[in-house]
């Protein structure tokens, strides 16, 4: 049989390939689209790493991701039974020789690794051939800082151009943030409001109820600021605030974007967090209860080191210096072991100039409310109280949104395998975000802001509200 393309994982007995990518490739089997399917008809998944497995057990494992997603049927029976796992530390050249001469046709490399491996990984490729048309697809962080960044950046130019490096951010595949777009510019109500005249300030949350799922090799030298504020939230914050794009496509959409994040910084005057005259604040979760789950404190977690001080709850207030939105907050959190998890964006509406006397009871503050997680859309406003038109009330016009048959990962990697980086961040993004968080990042190691604690299954630290005010 002749393979078209091959698909290998690097790094493909971490949780990160059996949780995300494998069954996000499985979603694009059994999504229904047959433009998807067309997409890795002929693909061959070779998985790598350090660890032994047999070809058996790698073939066990992309077929357990695959029956989560009910991908099924014969295309996913052919990725299953042509996948392959090949022992081997990509960072040295014999071994990284030995795992290359498995591939067969266009190759697409996913790195699922971390970081500081990656820069190694890179500088050994530098020193074998790889195959004309070499597609890289790298997880966040990019870097560890905006120089490391830069210095990867260049080391990637040398092996593939810039259009064959997606920079994978699997927050910009979730169909609710992409439907921001729709809500955005193709809606007549909400077109002519979502400016700094209407807007009164921006949240951005991403609280979970899940710890840290063993994942300490990873979080416990990243934390929450750089996991999800520095990454994931920096990017959905760019389509809320961007300029309408002439097209959505690699170049207008990801300039759009970009445009935003050069104007963002971190929050130059009032309004601070509440509680405290500081533009970002940190905490970790000691021992608690989440849901029925017993949950020890972070500090005591198996690979954690204490001495870290890693938050697993972050703050920080940003700007957009553009004419839409100058002078409005954008108040990014994530937290993980927070009891009752919200994932949204939350647009808080400037009260009307003049309310007729003769209504009673207060408007409450006016709000669009996009769920990220379940995908949901609600509209809290004020109108007339309920057996009384002299009162005021607030009112929700509330819908479910369609979720997309695809995962998030399956549509980061419809754009990997089909070389389309539209949802991919730019080089130069990459490092724009290490510069929009290096502030908050140097206070917190100079111990200018101090390290809070809450109780897994509370809703942070006491004291702290989700809303910043004047």
């Amino acid at each position: 049989m002749t393979t078209s393309k091959t698909l290998l994982i690097l790094g493909a007995s971490g949780d990160l390939t059996e949780r995300l990518l494998l069954p996000g490739l499985g979603s694009l089997v059994g999504g229904g689209v047959e433009a998807d399917r067309d997409l890795i008809s002929g693909l061959r998944i070779i998985g790598s790493g350090r660890s032994e497995r047999s070809r058996d057990e790698w073939q066990k494992t992309v077929k357990t991701a695959f029956d989560g997603v009910e991908a099924k049927g014969a295309t996913a029976r052919a990725l299953i039974e042509s996948a392959e796992y090949v022992v081997g530390d990509p960072t040295s050249k014999d071994d990284l020789m030995s795992i290359l001469g498995s591939v067969e046709g266009s190759l697409v490399i996913y790195f699922a690794l971390p970081p500081a491996i990656v820069s190694k990984v890179i500088q050994t490729m530098a020193s074998v051939d790889l195959p004309d048309g070499t597609v890289f697809a790298l997880e966040k962080p990019f870097g560890s800082d905006s120089r490391s960044a830069a210095t990867l950046n260049r080391h990637l130019l040398k092996l593939v151009p810039e259009e064959q490096i997606h920079r994978v951010d699997h927050f910009l595949g979730m169909s609710t943030v992409l439907n921001i777009l729709g809500l955005r510019f193709v809606n007549r109500l909400v077109e002519p409001i979502w400016n700094n005249q209407n807007v009164e300030k921006v949240e951005i949350i991403y609280d979970e109820d899940l710890g840290l799922e063993g994942r300490a090799g990873y979080y416990d030298t990243s934390g929450a600021l750089i996991d999800m504020l520095q990454s994931h939230l920096l990017q959905v914050l760019s389509i809320v605030a961007m300029e309408a794009p002439t097209r959505v496509d690699p170049v207008d959409f990801r300039a759009a974007t970009a445009a935003v994040l050069r104007a963002t910084s971190v929050w130059s005057g009032a309004p601070m967090l509440p509680g405290t005259d500081a533009v970002s604040r940190r905490a970790r979760y000691g021992a608690g209860t989440v849901g029925t789950r017993k949950m020890p404190a972070y500090a005591s977690e198996e690979g954690v080191d204490p001495s870290r001080e890693t938050e697993t709850l972050a703050e920080m207030v940003v700007e957009v210096n553009t004419r839409r939105w100058s002078g409005v907050p954008f108040v990014l959190r994530s937290g993980k072991a927070i009891g009752e998890p919200v994932k949204q964006v939350v647009l808080t509406l400037k009260p009307v100039g003049f309310v007729p006397s003769g209504l009673t009871g207060s408007a409450s503050p006016e709000r669009i409310v996009v769920g990220l997680r379940p995908p949901t859309l609600t509209f809290e406003l004020t109108l007339n109280g309920d057996g009384d038109p002299f009162s005021l009330a607030r009112h929700d016009l509330a819908t479910t949104l369609e979720p997309s048959p695809l995962t998030a990962y399956g549509e980061v990697m419809r754009g990997v395998l089909g070389n389309d980086p539209t949802l991919s961040i730019r080089g130069d993004v990459a490092e724009t975000c290490w510069r929009i968080v290096a502030p908050v990042v140097n206070a917190w190691k100079r111990g200018d802001v101090p390290l809070e604690e809450y109780p897994a299954g509370s809703q942070g630290p006491h004291g702290w509200s989700r809303d910043v005010t004047e």
